[in-house]
């Protein structure tokens, strides 16, 4: 959050870390594979219809398939179906439902309170601010 404050940024988007929060709807097994992802564990993917970020699963590899094989829109449409982010995200369907989540899956260990992710990203950013106070070439604090 400091580095893209730094940059000019006005917010920052942190949907991802909120889905592992004890008061998310999100399904306890979408939950436990964003904790269970690695690096490289997400890829981009449909990316003609409105591009999201996937956890790597059977659905996942099927979009990438489609889009390797320069499927256009209706086709993606037609896979894609109605539902399919509430079968995998809400419902638990790791195989074949849509689990949408950032890149940042990788560094989410814990499914923690809400007020404990904003309380630990807000602690971590004042300390951030203080670091650099504390630089001997900061001018900017």
């Amino acid at each position: 959050m400091l580095a893209a404050f730094a940059l000019g940024a006005e917010a920052v988007q942190i949907g991802s870390r909120f889905v592992c929060s004890v008061e998310s709807s999100a399904h306890i097994h979408f939950k436990q594979a964003i904790i269970d992802a690695g690096e490289g564990d997400t890829q981009l993917g449909l990316k003609q219809l409105a591009p999201v970020r996937l956890l790597k699963n059977d659905f996942a590899q099927s979009i990438l398939a489609l889009e390797r094989e320069g499927q256009g829109k209706e086709a993606l449409t037609a896979f894609l179906g109605k539902g399919r982010a509430k079968k995998g995200m809400y419902e638990g369907d790791m195989k074949e439902g849509e689990l949408e989540i950032g890149q940042v899956s990788a560094m989410i260990e814990k499914i923690k309170p809400a007020a404990e992710i904003v309380q630990e990203i807000w602690k971590d950013f004042n300390a951030g601010v203080e670091h650099i106070k504390a630089l001997p070439f900061n001018r900017t604090f």
